[in-house]
């Protein structure tokens, strides 16, 4: 699910949209100022100089792949089907009989 979208709102958080997209190419040292951000989803890849609100290359890296979808999915066949209605055999017909024939004497 995407992010909501107010119009006219101002930006909630400063967490960088590249944290969590699979196109980003995050190399980070030992101080906060020391992070470079390279997005590999354009052609020649850049280094991004600020912290990204909303991008129109972003997928997921949280989101299963569809490939990844079809490997976890179970595969559902159908069991044999019953019949449908009212039993009828040996011993059924007998007893439907039988209780109509006491139910007619009353």
């Amino acid at each position: 699910m995407g992010k909501a979208y107010i119009k006219g709102g101002t930006p909630v958080g400063s967490d960088s949209l590249c944290r969590t997209c699979t196109n980003a190419h995050i190399m980070t040292g030992y101080r906060e100022s020391e992070m470079v951000t390279m997005c590999n989803a354009i052609h020649p890849n850049i280094v991004v100089p600020f912290l990204i609100y909303e991008c129109s290359s972003y997928y997921d890296k949280n989101k299963p792949s569809w490939k990844q979808m079809e490997d976890l999915a179970i595969t559902v066949t159908p069991g044999p089907l019953k019949p449908v209605g009212f039993k009828v055999g040996v011993g059924f017909n007998e007893a439907a009989i039988t209780r109509t024939e006491t139910d007619n004497d009353d």
